[in-house]
């Protein structure tokens, strides 16, 4: 007589490739947020993975690539719906609100990072770690917004500068990287009205420099 037995859990599958990576950089973000990054070790990554020491250093030769390609899977992997509301206005301003609201969090834990020993065990300066941890996901994606403009013939983006484009998101992650938190509303609406569109309008005119200096050596901006 065969004696059938039934397990008291659920049997556990062995994870291999892609699922496998996935899941290290996915605890190993979870420990990075819980403990931080002084205290992260390829030891605790492990346990929380349920896994051994050599499963990672056969991928990471260390902690800090560890910690680097984490936050760049946990980046990737909650990427932000770019909005369509028909206005570039509303666009942006939908857009900034959603990649601040999003992204907050994330910039806390990369910043916290970077500055309690990440930057000084890789060598990076603060622009590489910049590029490489902070650097909004969003970006590839921005151009949509500003294409969807241009087809409705909101803007000329061959009149327009890249930095003016890039303008808006950069100052919401300046503030962000300041103050570890998103803007206010008031901040997100003063940078689209009163800093980006201005210069839009001021391109779109085809004055593509400043006015010149008055007698006085004061400078005489344009008011739109």
């Amino acid at each position: 007589m065969v004696v059938v037995t039934e397990t008291s859990g659920p049997v556990r599958r062995r994870r291999h490739g892609e699922q496998l990576k996935a899941a290290l950089l996915a605890a190993a973000w979870d420990e990075l947020v819980e403990v931080g990054y002084a205290r992260l070790t390829m030891g605790s990554v492990a346990v929380r993975a349920r896994t051994s020491e050599p499963v990672l250093y056969r991928r990471w030769a260390n902690k800090d690539q560890l910690v680097l390609a984490a936050i760049e899977h946990h980046r990737n992997a909650n990427p932000v719906a770019v909005p369509d509301t028909g206005a570039l206005r509303s666009d942006l301003l939908a857009q900034l609100t959603a990649v601040s609201e999003a992204l907050a969090g994330f910039y806390a834990i990369a910043a916290a990072a970077a500055f309690s020993g990440l930057l000084t065990d890789t060598g990076l300066t603060p622009a590489q770690a910049r590029d490489k941890v902070m650097d909004a996901q969003q970006l590839p994606r921005v151009p949509i917004i500003y294409q969807r403009a241009h087809d409705r013939g909101e803007i000329d983006l061959e009149r327009i500068p890249s930095a003016v484009l890039a303008m808006p998101f950069d100052l919401v992650r300046h503030d962000m990287l300041m103050d570890l938190k998103p803007p206010k509303p008031a901040r997100i609406q003063s940078i689209v009205d009163e800093l980006f569109l201005p210069l839009v309008q001021n391109h779109q005119a085809g004055q593509d420099s400043f006015p010149p200096a008055s007698s006085s050596g004061t400078t005489i901006l344009a008011k739109w």
